[in-house]
């Protein structure tokens, strides 16, 4: 690397969607090494915990490539976690948010000489493939069995291909489904589900999910920032499936002491029944997602187990908190923080919670 001689306390780290899930524990992780952080964020991001972390701060907006060289000049590793993160929107957005973003940033990156790139992608880049008993490995061919309006999956898969193509070092992490503290996004969207009752156990319940903690990924991609074998390489981040639909299900409604969710929808039911929302949705213009979609019924519903021999091997890496304690800290950050957000209160169930982990609502 360009400043490889650099202590940790001088090194430079600058993070795109630092105010996000993973690149918030990015920058935690870091800024507990010792090192310093930047982060290129938007006028109207909530900032609140970077600045308690110490982080640089630098408003800026990679769609407007003009002011990125001075932003990046001098980074010893760009963490690139800005993304369009979902399945609802008009593909103008996510080719804006997604495509465009990443080749501004690499442009830049490229234009000051920056030392490493890690990009962060997500196994969505595989597609659906026809998944058997083995693990799914980062050879896999990408883009697998596209849906309609699988605009997502598109993007993430153009994104690595301008990856692919920058002369700089670079590495490509892909996480699965991240959860933790400040998720602002997946396990909101599932608690409010289970609040209305509307959640079901999709197929027979056994499938193994590979949700994964965000500072065990945050973890995985700093090693993979900063080792010499991973450049030009790509890791899968995820669970190899440590718990089952069920047995998750079962946890969080334990933990918000709500009965067993005893309801069943077959795979394909729920399948089609999120296709016939989406187009409705489509239909009347919906800005929101529709309570049901093929990606969150294949999130939840699908057989997936991604391989991380790979990571294990060149990085050492693996995960270590587990779902019991990641859930349990998860809470604990809703109660704390989320809850108390006052715009947020009215669209998510706080009595539920508060009452479960000792908080007060009012």
């Amino acid at each position: 690397m360009r400043h490889g001689g650099k202590g940790l306390t001088d090194r430079l780290n600058v993070i795109t969607g630092a105010t996000g899930l993973l690149g918030s524990h990015i920058a935690e992780h870091l800024r507990l090494r010792g090192e310093r952080v930047r982060a290129l964020v938007r006028p109207t991001s909530d900032t609140t915990f970077l600045k308690q972390l110490g982080v640089e701060l630098v408003t800026g907006d990679l769609t407007k490539p003009a002011g990125l060289p001075g932003i990046l000049d001098g980074a010893d590793v760009v963490y690139h976690c800005a993304a369009r993160v979902g399945d609802w929107g008009p593909w103008r957005v996510f080719q804006r948010e997604i495509i465009d973003a990443t080749a501004n940033l690499l442009g830049a990156c490229h234009a000051v000489g920056v030392g490493r790139v890690l990009h962060v992608s997500s196994i969505i880049v595989y597609g659906h493939p026809h998944l058997g008993d083995a693990c799914f490995t980062e050879d896999e061919p990408l883009g697998q069995n596209l849906w309609l309006w699988d605009h997502y999956c598109r993007a993430k898969v153009r994104a690595e291909e301008l990856c692919r193509q920058y002369l700089g070092e670079l590495t490509i992490v892909r996480p699965s489904w991240i959860y933790g503290p400040r998720d602002r996004t997946t396990l909101p969207r599932l608690l409010k589900a289970l609040d209305a009752g509307r959640v079901a156990i999709i197929g027979r319940g056994d499938n193994l999910l590979n949700i994964v903690y965000a500072g065990d990924v945050a973890e995985g991609a700093i090693r993979a920032a900063n080792h010499p074998r991973a450049k030009g390489q790509a890791y899968n981040l995820s669970s190899e499936g440590e718990i089952t639909q069920q047995d998750f299900l079962d946890l969080l409604v334990e933990e918000l002491e709500r009965p067993r969710i005893r309801r069943r929808v077959s795979y394909r039911l729920a399948y089609w029944g999120g296709f016939l929302s989406e187009v409705i949705g489509r239909m009347i213009r919906l800005r929101r997602p529709p309570h049901l979609t093929r990606y969150a019924v294949a999130l939840v519903g699908r057989p997936t187990r991604f391989s991380i021999a790979k990571a294990r091997e060149h990085l050492g890496w693996q995960p270590r908190i587990g779902v019991v304690e990641g859930l349990r800290r998860t809470l604990e950050w809703y109660r704390k923080d989320y809850l108390n957000r006052d715009h947020e209160r009215a669209a998510f169930p706080t009595a539920v919670l508060a009452s479960r982990l000792g908080g007060r609502t009012t």
